[in-house]
């Protein structure tokens, strides 16, 4: 009877320990960032940005950019990649402009004081900065 227990455990134990990968795995869309069991993958990166291209871009337009001035201290040293963009102090360009600038799905540009920045719209966190290039 001995026998018969320590078998069946055995093959317990082998079948527990083959299946133990498979248990381990994390459930669909709890594994890394950027990688699902469908075989979809997200690019977590965001856009690759040709900044020269937008600076020509805005120096050819300038007319149709608003007045500039420069931000508060305490404003401009809070504007920074990764971070949320402050309430109240981004302006949108002129539509005749941002036709012209390129465009990213799921991004916009927006000019805050001297500084263009680019923004993902579902979140609001800043992607990109280019400082005072509407001097």
């Amino acid at each position: 009877m001995t026998n018969k227990i320590q078998t069946t455990l055995s093959i317990g134990l082998c079948i527990l320990l083959a299946a133990s990968p498979a248990l381990a795995s994390p459930p669909p869309g709890k594994g890394k960032p950027g990688q699902h069991d469908d075989g979809v993958h997200i690019d977590m990166r965001g856009p690759s940005v040709d900044i020269g291209q937008v600076r020509i871009i805005l120096g050819d337009n300038r007319q149709l950019i608003g007045p500039t001035s420069s931000l508060p201290p305490g404003i401009a040293k809070n504007l920074a990649r990764g971070k949320p963009l402050p309430p109240g102090i981004a302006k949108n360009f002129d539509s005749r402009l941002t036709s012209r600038l390129p465009h990213y799905d799921g991004y916009e540009w927006k000019q805050i004081g001297r500084d263009v920045v680019l923004v993902a719209v579902a979140t609001g966190i800043i992607y990109e900065i280019l400082r005072n290039v509407l001097d």
